[in-house]
């Protein structure tokens, strides 16, 4: 069996950092981790070929090698997800398809031909998947009615990458979440019981991108890193005196909860462990937006002061921001700004609020009359898909503001210098430094020709062309004064103006676009919703069915 892996093209988000990886010669932020897990967990008798479309097009060869094709994608992926499951239809192939995506949505996979959808978590669908091929099933749709054991996941076949096509590399130690955010689709997909992989599964997989070469960072995926506290802590133990004994040849991020801050043993071994930066939900500064999101974890210490501490113990902050929630005061988006400026957060990731499919935002606004067209897609560019408690032109006008403010030149490099003077201040530098004495240099290759070249842009864009030019100079001397070890990472960091730059027109030009198109269904729906308000209050003092029913028509 030929299994031709396909995964879509992500559309231009914040993430995808186009103009920064073009500087370093690179295609693509992460690898399909997803797609080369399902390698791992099929049946190894079978021929894999991936094409990440991210990274390099599918040629006629590859569909002719294939005798299945199977994609798997997120929401945001779904136009070329789609697109790709009808390519292969026209060429008569097989076709499988999972993912976040086919999981919320399985219908509208299924309405452009997909014969199989192997849906929820792999370890437990795809056996199903495989035996139902194996007995010649034509078709079939595999769930699972329970969340699988993730120690028995295998390594994933890193091999089938092409590693010099990614600027980092994705691992994943565990799934779900133990919070109750409503609008978060995580504790939907993956459960609100955190599931770990044991320590000997990660350490495996860090031996085999050891084995092939791989020297670079490595994003740990997991949507909540510290969601079972003891697990990762027996993981970080392990991983302290491994990274150790081989000079520290990567370095890692990932995503937590605020109250890492909260656990300072924690962060002290996520730092000795090689962990450099952390991705935090922070969401917005307004605790009375938190209460209505359900999202109380973020209440219960004042946010700038984890911050603070989150920075001070060694880990870049990156961190998620949105507006548009039910109740939120006019001014939302500037007080937002104000925040980022004041915890000096340099990657401020910023979007409006959507509905996703089945989570509990969605199912409420649902039953509300709400929910506008449109399934929620997580993408900078696009409106909200439901009609929120105050105008959305005003919501919109807020969010384009921001964005401008957050990505102005000055402002970035601004607030990165200063993140990266308090990061230069933890103990964990010099402890390091300590144990690097007399070990390998775990990078192996110095600043090659491509560092050097994009060094060189961007000193020239940065430190000549723009108004940036005076204090790009004076703070990368400030930085070889006080810092000098955080030099590289502050460079990579301020690079990613390359990609906002642009990028913050991009969304100015989409949700200005969107907001002209919109109006008309905003006011229908809020008419709806404002109606059938209007109904449940007369039912609440009105006994008289009758009068509450010819109200409602």
């Amino acid at each position: 069996m030929n299994v031709l892996l396909l995964y879509p093209l992500f559309p231009k988000s914040f993430w995808s950092f186009e103009k920064t990886l073009e500087l370093v010669g690179r295609k693509a932020m992460l690898p399909p981790l997803g797609l080369v897990t399902v390698a791992a967990i099929l049946p190894q008798e079978w021929n894999f070929r991936l094409c990440d479309r991210n990274v390099s097009q599918v040629t006629e060869a590859d569909w002719e090698w294939a005798d299945l094709v199977i994609l798997s994608g997120m929401i945001v992926q779904k136009e070329d997800l789609l697109d790709q499951v009808q390519e292969a239809k026209k060429r008569g192939k097989k076709v499988a398809v999972g993912g976040p995506y086919a999981t919320a949505l399985p219908e509208e996979v299924e309405a452009v031909g997909a014969d199989y959808l192997i849906l929820d978590e792999g370890e437990i669908t795809l056996p199903l998947f495989v035996e139902a091929v194996n007995q010649g099933q034509e078709t079939g749709r595999f769930r699972a009615i329970e969340k699988p054991d993730i120690t028995i996941t295998p390594v994933p076949r890193f091999d089938l990458l092409d590693l010099d096509a990614y600027s980092e590399m994705a691992v994943q130690f565990s799934r779900g979440c133990p919070f109750q955010c409503e609008f978060c689709d995580i504790i939907v997909l993956y459960g609100r019981k955190p599931r770990t992989k044991e320590p000997s599964q990660l350490m495996a997989e860090l031996d085999r991108l050891y084995e092939l070469g791989w020297r670079r960072g490595i994003f740990m995926v997991d949507d909540n890193f510290i969601g079972n506290k003891r697990n990762v802590k027996r993981l970080l133990q392990d991983m302290v005196p491994w990274m150790e004994e081989r000079g520290y040849p990567f370095s890692f991020d990932t995503e937590a909860s605020v109250d890492l801050a909260s656990d300072q043993e924690l962060m002290d071994l996520m730092t000795a462990a090689g962990f450099g930066a952390v991705f935090l939900g922070i969401e917005t500064p307004d605790e009375s937006s938190l209460a209505v999101t359900k999202k109380f974890q973020n209440t219960r210490d004042p946010l700038s002061e984890s911050i603070h501490k989150i920075t001070s113990s060694g880990l870049r902050v990156m961190a998620g921001f949105i507006i548009g929630f039910d109740g939120e005061k006019p001014g939302a988006g500037q007080r937002l700004v104000e925040f980022v400026e004041k915890t000096n957060i340099p990657t401020a990731f910023y979007s409006i609020l959507q509905a996703l499919p089945d989570t509990a935002l969605w199912h409420r606004l649902s039953k509300e009359e709400r929910l506008m067209n449109g399934t929620g897609n997580i993408n900078q560019t696009t409106l909200m898909n439901f009609v929120p408690t105050r105008p959305m032109a005003e919501i919109a006008q807020e969010y384009i503001d921001g964005f401008m403010q957050l990505y102005d030149p000055l402002n970035f490099l601004d607030r990165t210098y200063r993140h990266y003077r308090i990061l230069g201040t933890a103990p964990c530098h010099q402890k390091r430094r300590e144990k690097r004495q007399g070990k390998p240099k775990g990078k192996g290759k110095g600043v090659d020709g491509k560092m050097l070249r994009a060094l060189g842009i961007l000193a020239w864009r940065q430190g000549v062309v723009r108004e940036t030019r005076v204090r790009f100079w004076v703070y990368l001397w400030e930085m070889f004064q006080h810092n000098r070890g955080g030099i590289a990472s502050y460079l990579g960091v301020c690079a990613q103006i390359e990609h906002f730059l642009e990028y913050r027109e991009v969304v100015k030009a989409n949700i200005e676009s969107q907001l002209a198109a919109c109006l008309e269904e905003e006011a229908r729906v809020r008419g709806r919703w404002q109606a059938a308000q209007s109904v449940a209050k007369t039912a609440e003092h009105c006994p008289d069915d009758a009068a509450v029913e010819q109200l409602a028509s």
